[in-house]
């Protein structure tokens, strides 16, 4: 006896959503069971038009569709399997990253101007496109773009360095032009229909916190901006999460005046920003045109620091 193919299960499965809820949900991103069950109650009001009542009903619904409830640690590290490295051409600072940058989390690399931070997310941008065995992820990137820092022509050195077709590395990064903490957003979350392909497995944001920065001064203003930092950051930690995704951020930095001793140096963004990156690292100028890289935060490697320096091709190991 052939046993029959289940169904597969979607939006228009919920209950309480017909054909124009739907299309209104899917207009709105929400096409998915995962995205309705990840959905706060508020946006998916406002973007279907139902009622508090019939929205709460499709998130639970959703919910047990997915089956997003408890499971056992040995299930959670086999989903931890599926997480990719990419490297950095530096084995002195894949070593400290444990291999390289993580799919699934986000990372931040902050320090001042000059420190490297664009040059690492650019590397990022080729090196991804390679193949798994030569630290690569053979996947296309997302780049958005907010202090006009993306140079095409970085990327075309560095791919004919890393023995990639220059052309198709520059058609393989979609970038975007933020002009303000709300383009910004916005741009975060179209980047989700591209995640959504399959084709992307990096997504790169330089600078996160610039905008942010410029558009709320003084005291005033500031429980507002860290309010939406936050919003910010964790919608980047949900498509890292759903779409297995490597969020790589630059940010700026600061410096205290009340620090007398050791370096005065902190990242912009305080404890909203320092709490959703999976990884931070702390980037900063060394001698002779070096760089230092300190792993200041990390779940599961201990602090290091590696020494490495800007080429132009990209980055390599410091000669000794």
């Amino acid at each position: 006896m052939v046993k029959k193919e289940e169904k597969e299960l979607t939006v228009a499965d919920l209950p309480g959503v017909g054909p124009s809820t739907a299309e209104k949900l899917a207009a709105a991103g929400f096409d998915t069971l995962l995205a309705i069950a990840v959905a706060s109650l508020g946006n998916l009001v406002s973007s279907s038009g139902v009622s508090d009542s019939v929205a709460r009903k499709m998130i639970q619904a959703a919910r047990d569709m997915m089956e997003m409830g408890f499971e056992t640690a040995d299930e959670v590290l086999t989903r931890r399997m599926a997480c990719k490295k990419i490297t950095t051409s530096s084995e002195a600072f894949d070593e400290v990253m444990g291999g390289g940058f993580e799919t699934g989390a986000i990372t931040e690399c902050y320090g001042e101007f000059g420190s490297g931070k664009t040059q690492v997310g650019h590397q990022l941008a080729v090196n991804v496109q390679r193949p798994e065995e030569e630290g690569g992820l053979n996947s296309k990137v997302i780049y958005i773009d907010t202090e006009n820092t993306f140079r095409p022509e970085r990327i075309l050195q560095m791919a004919k360095r890393a023995g990639l077709d220059p052309d198709t590395a520059l058609k393989n990064i979609k970038i975007a032009r933020a002009y303000n903490s709300d383009h910004q957003m916005l741009l975060s979350e179209k980047a989700e229909d591209l995640l959504k392909t399959g084709e992307y497995k990096l997504l790169i944001v330089d600078s996160l916190t610039a905008h942010f920065r410029a558009e709320y001064i003084g005291r005033g203003t500031l429980s507002e901006r860290q309010q939406k930092l936050n919003k910010h950051m964790h919608l980047l930690l949900k498509l890292a999460d759903m779409y297995n995704c490597c969020v790589m951020v630059t940010n700026q930095v600061m410096s205290k005046p009340n620090v007398m001793f050791g370096d005065p140096t902190v990242a912009i963004g305080g404890h909203v920003v320092g709490h959703s990156s999976t990884f931070r690292i702390y980037l900063r100028k060394g001698k002779k045109g070096s760089r230092v890289a300190k792993l200041v935060d990390s779940p599961n490697l201990p602090e290091n620091e590696c020494m490495m320096f800007v080429t132009e091709g990209g980055l390599s190991d410091k000669d000794e």
